[in-house]
């Protein structure tokens, strides 16, 4: 673009004087000769070799650098350090320093870290240019003889640093500027007559690379350090050229001849000659001649405009310092020119509605995000007024983010703008703030433009676009899809993986059922297990076949369809993990379908998988729902057969319960049966065949279960003479023959029964059945007269027995010891059961003294008996409080009647026989040991003195034995006395004979509390033995018993309480 084209705006200040004349003054008596600017202060040196250090306030130190006078400064920026050139001594080289201007000595003259003299030869020679690169490593010199002096290392150490010199070049060198990258580092030369570029990357390897054969004057050369390319630039009298590393660049067309060159932030600044007259500015007029007036031009390099002109006369140095820059003239006059703050230029801009202008400088500027979000919305509104809607819609589109979509989708819902509408919607979903409103618009846009020429397909590659910045719901646009177009909205579906959508539209709007079973094949276990579960009731429906098949595959070991037959697991040698579903979740599927239900949870029997037991209940019940659909009588008892297999098969865990409710509701009579005996319901099993009215059903379950449940027989007999029809007299015969023969009923129940049931039975009919039990009551009659004859013989052997013991004599002739059988030796015990022991033998084997061990054992289990009785008997609370709770007191009451708590067992005494036998009145007969009935066996070893028997009695808990003794025997027993009677020993002393006596007592005031409280060593029914503890003793008043005996009138007691009152 020319020079002239640029645009031109007034974004600088320019202010005279603001120094307040200072710098005149100082320099009334010498002239400035260089200037420089950095580290937060201005340098300026003189002609009389003096450094003048100027602050931000405008306050200058002054010191004397060289003797003659100084031509050359550089400060460095970032540091400190300024180095000079100037000349103590007229005809010879100048001198380099470097100074440090933070070290001041008491004179206020900074420190000199160094001093050396620039030889550019045997010649002395003028200095031209110097630069000094911000890393303190790179210094080169430049002189009027086209020579240059490189040093490298640290500037400020004469001994470390190095200096090579250059000859190459033949005429003065006007310009030289550094360029150090990463890897590598250039020096760039201008002469008047060229413009090379040296790498100077290794030392002593410089290479030299022409640029240009046209050079410039001095000062008219500066390193753009700013841009990123970092060009080298030139100024010559026709135009600003470009200058890289690698050869040339850019061109700016800037007419007129150069005086300075200046490089401030992005801008560039270009002082030339001008034939005008003064620019005259805001605040400060300044008029000069034409031959006197410099032109100022401050370029936008990046932006391509002119952001300041005007003329200053005769400028002498332009000082770029604390963010601004100043001009200095040749009278010593100091201008400032202050750039404007970015909004006033942005607001300048607005008004002439240059936004992208505008647009441009913020950018430049690092103006902030929200900043340019309205300079776009602003230049969208401008270029919608102007009709430019393309334009427009591209810069709302920059506001896409931060300004509400809405503001711009009102501008653009004409049918006119419907393309550039969905160009902004585009932009929304690429940049993913699209809502579902924006998408349901988007494709609806698409639906409107698919009706437009030469727009049929925008829907469809928006849809198949492989754009990864288009961001968008996709279930809003497939649900949009489906109304217009069901065949994007299934491609939209199966590009973004949308099983779901995928599936409804193909069942719902399309009907392929197989297609869908195969989509959900090639998912993955968790996705097609969760897809079977929404679906597989409409594919079970419609595809039956091709769904069970599927869900085989799915319950047993899954792969999908799209898996390679052979894994990288195989190959390596490594196994799959089985993926299966649980078929219980599938069930339900097929209730409508038992015959492929059957199929299914068949296959998977077969395949091994364990299943749960409603599984298993599930099969039978569509076995059985099956095998009742079933009109052929093979395929039935093929079926049946295969159910009662699944019934039997202990493996397969059912609930029985459950099966026979299933087997009932199908009249399946197999398993009805089978369950019933597997879990020995034979009663039930009974009443099966009595209501189907089979006979021989009916006495084949009593012959083969009668013997584990008689009552099987009075079931059939119930049965029998309860119904209006005359029963089998086969059946009868047998049922009455198995009850007479098991006494299970009394004749007289069987009869009462015959002759209050229904059925037409009479007398003839069993006739049989009642001669046999005639017969057998006969015989027992018979039987019976016959024990009482034997028991009487006995009874009478008894009392002559009892006479011998009053008045015979019983003569011991026992010759040998029942213990030991060795004959008998003094001391002797003798008993008068005719038992003899040695005394040492009677102490050893006896528990009690009293007691004759070898009769000892059929004693006790009698005392035992009694005992357990007595036991037994002591409910009175225990009896009245179950009657308090009870609902029916009479079974209560029966129970305890049979448990024979109201008998009163009583022992009779014979007085005379006592006499005769000397014991002392009151006297209690030992019928038995007093030992409790849970003593171990070896304690029977141990004699009456041995104290560890007596130890291990001390602790021995009395346990009562309840063992089960018919009530014949208990009464045959009632009036048995013991035998054994104590002998004297040899010694002669006559024995006392203590033989145990029973006093009448009610067993329901019997105490065990007194039971547990027996001693062994100590009889309680001694002489000195207090009676009223005597649970025996009867005294002489009955009233006191009678008192605490609740079957008593004199009882006190509430008579509601009593269920026989």
């Amino acid at each position: 673009m020319a020079f002239l084209e640029w645009r031109k705006f007034h974004f600088f200040d320019l202010k005279k004087n603001i120094d307040e004349g200072r710098l005149s003054n100082l320099f009334k008596e010498s002239s400035i000769t260089t200037t420089s600017a950095g580290n937060n202060h201005l340098v300026i040196g003189d002609s009389l070799g003096q450094i003048h250090i100027i602050s931000r306030s405008w306050n200058v130190s002054t010191f004397r650098a060289y003797e003659i006078s100084i031509t050359h400064t550089h400060q460095l920026r970032n540091s400190p350090l300024l180095v000079t050139i100037g000349n103590d001594e007229p005809g010879i080289n100048p001198l380099i320093k470097v100074w440090d201007t933070s070290r001041l000595d008491k004179n206020g003259v900074p420190f000199c870290f160094r001093v050396t003299r620039a030889v550019a030869g045997s010649k002395a020679v003028k200095v031209s240019v110097l630069a000094v690169h911000e890393n303190l490593q790179l210094m080169a010199v430049g002189f009027v003889d086209g020579s240059f002096i490189l040093y490298r290392g640290d500037i400020t150490r004469d001994r470390s640093s190095k200096h090579k010199l250059f000859k190459d070049l033949t005429s003065v060198i006007t310009g030289l500027a550094f360029k150090v990258l990463v890897n590598s580092s250039y020096l760039f030369v201008a002469t008047d007559r060229s413009v090379v570029v040296y790498n100077i990357t290794y030392k002593d390897k410089e290479q030299k690379y022409p640029l240009d054969n046209i050079g410039c004057a001095t000062n008219c050369s500066v390193l753009a350090d700013s841009t990123q390319e970092s060009h080298f630039m030139v100024a010559r009298n026709d135009a600003i050229y470009c200058y890289t590393s690698d050869g040339r660049g850019p061109c700016y067309a800037v007419d007129g001849e150069k005086v300075m060159l200046e490089w401030f932030r992005s801008y560039l600044i270009i002082i030339s000659k001008s034939n005008r007259l003064g620019y005259t500015n805001t605040s400060n007029e300044i008029s000069s001649n034409a031959s006197q007036g410099d032109l100022i031009t401050v370029l936008d390099i990046y932006n391509k405009f002119i952001v300041f002109s005007c003329i200053i006369p005769n400028i002498s140095a332009i000082l770029n310092e604390w963010g601004s820059f100043f001009i200095l003239d040749q009278e010593n006059n100091i201008y400032h020119l202050d750039e404007k703050d970015l909004q006033s230029k942005l607001s300048l801009l607005f008004k002439k509605n240059l936004y992208d202008v505008a647009i441009r400088i913020a950018k430049s500027q690092q103006y902030d995000l929200d900043g340019l979000v309205e300079i776009f919305k602003q230049y969208g509104d401008h270029l919608c007024e102007k009709g430019d809607y393309a334009g427009a819609i591209e810069q709302y589109i920059k506001t896409i983010g931060k300004l509400e979509p809405s503001y711009v989708i009102r501008r653009f819902l004409d049918s006119q703008h419907l393309e550039k509408l969905t160009m902004y919607l585009q932009a929304l979903h690429r940049q993913g703030q699209a809502t579902e409103d924006h998408t349901t618009l988007l494709l609806n846009c698409y639906t409107k433009l698919n009706n437009a020429v030469g727009q049929s397909d925008s829907l469809k590659e928006f849809i198949l676009s492989k754009d990864t910045d288009l961001n968008y719901d996709v279930d809003v646009a497939i649900k949009v899809c489906r109304q217009g177009s069901p065949a994007e909205a299934l491609m939209l579906a199966k590009k973004h993986e949308k099983h779901d959508w995928y599936i409804k539209i193909q069942i719902e709007d399309h009907q392929k059922y197989s297609d869908v079973l195969d989509y959900i094949g090639n998912l993955n276990f968790e996705e097609a297990d969760h897809y079977m579960k929404l679906y597989g009731k409409v594919l079970v429906e419609h595809i039956p076949s091709e769904s069970t098949q599927f869900l085989k595959r799915l319950c047993t070991n899954y792969k999908p369809s799209s898996c390679p037959i052979i894994s990288e697991n195989m190959i390596t040698g490594n196994y799959d993990i089985i993926q299966k579903s649980d078929p219980e979740d599938f069930i339900h599927l097929f209730l409508n379908n038992s015959e492929r239900l059957v199929e299914f949870l068949e296959h998977l029997i077969a395949e091994g998988c364990i299943l749960s037991m409603s599984v298993y209940n599930t099969l039978l019940e569509h076995y059985l729902h099956v095998w009742s659909s079933l009109e052929g009588v093979s395929e039935k008892n093929k079926l049946s057969q295969k159910t009662l297999k699944l019934l039997q098969n202990p493996d397969i865990k059912y609930d029985k319960y459950q099966a026979l409710v299933v087997c009932h509701m199908h009249n399946f009579s197999e398993g009805i049966l089978y369950l019933y005996e597997e879990q020995k319901l034979y009663q039930q099993i009974l009443r099966y065949h009595i209501s189907k009215n089979d006979p021989n059903s009916v006495l084949a379950c009593c012959r083969r279960f009668g013997h584990q449940e008689p009552t099987l027989w009075v079931q059939v007999l119930w049965s029998c003479v309860r119904d209006n029809k005359q029963p089998s007299i086969e059946l009868l015969n047998e049922v009455l023959t198995v009850i007479a023969k098991e006494k299970l009923f009394s004749p007289q129940l069987v009869i009462d029964a015959v002759g209050t049931g229904n059925a037409e039975i009479s007398l003839g009919h069993i006739r049989s059945y009642i001669m046999n039990e005639f017969l057998q009551e006969t015989k027992k009659i018979n039987e019976t007269s016959e024990l009482t004859k034997n028991y009487q013989k006995d009874t009478n052997q008894l009392k002559e027995h009892l006479e011998t013991l009053k008045s015979g004599v019983i003569v011991i002739r026992g010759s040998r010891c029942a213990a030991c059988h060795h004959p008998l030796e003094l001391p002797t015990v003798h008993f008068l059961c005719n038992h003899s022991f040695h005394q040492h033998c009677f102490q050893s084997f006896s528990d009690d003294e009293n007691e004759c061990p070898t009769c000892q054992p059929e004693n006790k289990s009698l005392w035992e008996l009694l005992q357990a009785r007595e036991y037994n008997k002591d409910l009175h609370e225990t009896f009245h409080s179950q009657l308090e709770k009870t609902h029916d007191g009479f079974s209560v009451a029966a129970e305890y009647f049979g448990r024979g708590v109201f008998y009163n067992y009583k022992v009779l005494r014979d007085e005379n026989l006592e006499k005769n036998l000397g014991l002392p009145e009151n006297a209690d007969l030992k019928l038995s040991s007093k030992l409790p009935a849970n003593i171990p066996q070896n304690f029977k070893n141990y004699g009456p003195g041995a104290e560890a028997r007596i130890r291990q009695m001390e602790n021995s808990r009395a346990q009562v034995s309840l063992d089960s003794v018919s009530e014949g025997r208990m009464r045959m027993q009632e009036n048995r006395y013991s035998s054994s009677v104590s002998s004297t020993s040899s010694k002669g002393t006559s024995s006392q004979f203590k033989p145990k006596s029973y006093e009448q007592k009610s067993m329901l005031s019997s105490s065990k509390t007194e039971h547990k409280r027996q001693s062994i060593s100590r009889n309680p029914f001694e002489d000195d033995y207090d009676e009223t503890k005597n649970p025996f003793y009867e005294d002489e008043d009955d009233d006191d018993l009678d008192k605490n005996n609740p079957f008593s009138e004199a009882y006190d007691c509430d008579k509601n309480l009593n269920p026989f009152n």
